[in-house]
């Protein structure tokens, strides 16, 4: 299934811009996201997907581009 529109939904309510980065553009290099949004990220993530994502997995490797977004999240679905 393609999450990729519900986490450029959840992206855009962070960064409160209408933004359409590159699947494989870095959210944290690209200036989209830093370490206090991604917080606020991966809650809009949670409420948007229904997945409980553990504070051990707040990492900006695992939630840098929507590529690695979308297999984070298939990875949680299973």
């Amino acid at each position: 299934m393609d999450k990729k529109p519900g986490i450029l939904k959840v992206l855009q309510a962070v960064a409160d811009k209408p933004i359409t980065p590159a699947p494989d553009e870095s959210l944290f290099t690209s200036g989209l996201l830093d370490s206090f949004a991604l917080t606020d990220f991966v809650t809009g993530l949670e409420e948007e997907f229904g997945v409980t994502i553990p504070d051990s997995d707040f990492s900006a490797r695992k939630f840098d581009t929507i590529d690695k977004v979308e297999q984070y999240l298939e990875q949680k679905g299973k």
